[in-house]
């Protein structure tokens, strides 16, 4: 193992992630730009005022124009290949704005067979399967722009529901995730408006207003739904379209879109991952991290005080972003509880009590670990996931000695429980694949390889003896999929990629028991994409709501960071 080369990388992985980060200020990163948020922001001003908002419809027009593939395609990122999702809703962006594509209308006829309302409807549906969260408000937009003119085919919402307990909603069997309901209000209303007026009409129409009433205590302060252009420009145009162009829901919309906007007119995907990525920074950097107390403050401020008005979820959680439109979830608690532990070598404080009762909250029925909300379970983000099971695993295993009896001894049971469902959910392969990340080179999107060392690295740092053999089965997997070059890709035989090959290294290293020469081919393919300078190179390997793909700047130089410095301490424990 040539340490050498491994202490070279280190300075220069800390060297850029210091330098992506203000004095005094936590990280912000930087997502991509996306074709898809940029579609769907353009349109949704142009119905909201076309006038007014003239010159962010303009540019954000002309980065569209720009980025489109020869194809007349385009992708969730620019590095994305091209996407039946982010295609259509451009081309119904454009469409409404009078720049129309004869070159996008026949890749997206090829993609669906035709370009009949049945064709495109049916063909929308088909994707998303039995999660309309998306399909609806993508049909909604087409029907909106006039590419498709059937409302009766699109599926209606049930809006009315949303004047119901929140603690009611893990019943009811809702067709969209637990984030959405925005968008079960505004595009239901709209849809309604739209459709047949039945039997039912003049009952539904008596919850339209007691629904708007709810959607204004969901929208956060700055007017993003989930800080996402995406979420907040559905909401907006359905609104406008509604009869409902000067509501304060819309305009505090249009001002959150203005005021996300990129320069070149482009938006990315969400306005940023700034807790998430911080999280991954503190634990990376260690102790070469620079003003530590003002991590600690921070880490303890952001932790939520008080019921979330969006999910209803419990205070104690922290959220991907200090952003009021962020919502606390498993992955992002957990990565800032173990973050905590890194600042404060482990030294207890009020809110890491808050933060364990948060997650033992959130633990589902089958004792694994949802994103948002417990219980939900039938659709994708609020089923439990391997990899932010062993993220609250590592979370639990770090802080269960400083914790009181009483919650200590649950905590171990939740730690029991998660450890279960983790092993009953491995596949005979010996592999996890995760939810929030993926890689678009897969047949499948899928990145077993991403999941499993994920999972291996939280499971191996716990140091729970327990999770031993489990972590150990991970890792054969890994091995096995390992690519001549020395790197590895999302699953066997794809393309190798620095990211993920660095996700994998670092869980080898956390084992006592590993391939030394894996190891040193896979270092070896870090050291030439660092002699090319790659090593930072953004990779779209991240998965945002209903399958986008996104890069984020912060995650090459985090990750490799990370793995590099567990192969040093690997290589002095083995000296």
């Amino acid at each position: 193992m040539n340490i050498e080369q491994v202490n070279e990388m280190i300075k220069a992985a800390t060297d850029t992630l210091l330098k992506e980060r203000e004095e005094g200020k936590v990280w912000r990163g930087s997502l991509s730009s996306s074709a898809i948020s940029t579609s769907v922001s353009v349109f949704a001003l142009h119905e909201i005022d076309a006038v007014k908002y003239a010159p962010y419809i303009d540019k954000g027009v002309a980065w569209l124009q720009q980025t489109m593939k020869a194809e007349g395609s385009w992708g969730d990122s620019i590095e994305s290949p091209s996407n039946l999702t982010a295609t259509l809703l451009t081309y119904a962006s454009l469409y409404a704005v009078g720049v129309k594509s004869e070159q996008t209308r026949s890749y997206l006829k090829e993609r669906f067979g035709g370009d009949t309302d049945e064709d495109i409807i049916q063909g929308v549906l088909d994707y998303y399967g039995t999660d309309l969260t998306f399909s609806v408000p993508i049909l909604v937009m087409c029907a909106l722009a006039g590419v498709i003119t059937d409302w009766e085919r699109i599926p209606p919402f049930p809006f009315e529901l949303a004047v119901l307990p929140q603690s009611l909603f893990r019943f009811l069997n809702l067709p969209v995730v637990s984030y959405a309901i925005p968008a079960l209000i505004a595009v239901g209303i709209l849809r309604f408006k739209k459709g047949k007026q039945g039997l039912m009409a003049p009952l539904r129409r008596r919850f339209i207003e007691p629904s708007l009433k709810v959607l204004i205590k969901l929208q956060p302060e700055d007017g993003g739904f989930l800080e996402a252009a995406p979420l907040t420009a559905f909401v907006s145009m359905c609104m406008a379209q509604a009869g409902y162009r000067t509501h304060v829901v819309t305009q505090k919309a249009a001002d959150f879109l203005v005021n996300t906007v990129r320069e070149d007119g482009s938006w990315p995907i969400d306005t940023d991952l700034s807790g998430w990525v911080t999280s991954l920074s503190i634990r990376a950097l260690d102790e070469d991290l620079p003003e530590r107390e003002f991590f600690t403050e921070n880490m303890k401020a952001r932790s939520t005080k008080e019921v979330h008005p969006f999910t209803g979820a419990q205070p104690g959680g922290w959220g991907w972003s200090d952003l009021s439109g962020s919502v606390p979830d498993g992955d992002d608690t957990s990565g800032a509880l173990v973050a905590f532990h890194v600042l404060t070598h482990g030294v207890y404080a009020p809110e890491v009590d808050k933060g364990i009762e948060w997650l033992l909250g959130l633990q589902n029925n089958d004792g694994g670990m949802p994103t948002f909300c417990k219980g939900w379970g039938k659709l994708p983000f609020d089923r439990s996931s391997a990899d932010i099971s062993a993220h609250a695993f590592l979370a639990f295993s770090l802080w269960k000695e400083t914790l009181p009896p009483a919650l200590k001894e649950r905590t171990e049971k939740g730690a029991k429980r998660l450890l279960a469902w983790m092993t009953s959910n491995m596949t005979a392969d010996g592999y996890w694949t995760p939810l929030w990340f993926g890689d678009q080179d897969a047949s499948d999107e899928k990145s077993p390889a991403y999941g499993t060392a994920t999972a291996v690295d939280y499971l191996l740092t716990s140091g729970d003896t327990a999770a031993e053999e489990l972590a150990q089965r991970g890792i054969a997997y890994l091995l096995s999929v390992q690519n001549e070059d020395g790197g590895w890709g999302g699953a066997a035989g794809v393309a190798s990629k620095v990211t993920l090959t660095a996700r994998v290294l670092g869980a080898l290293a956390s084992s006592a028991k590993t391939d030394e020469k894996a190891m040193e081919r896979g270092l070896d393919f870090l050291y030439a994409a660092y002699q090319r300078g790659e090593l930072f190179k953004r990779e779209p390997i991240g998965l945002y709501f209903s399958r986008l793909w996104y890069s984020e700047a912060l995650y090459s130089p985090a990750f490799v960071l990370t793995a590099l410095k567990k192969v040093r301490n690997y290589n002095n424990r083995a000296l």
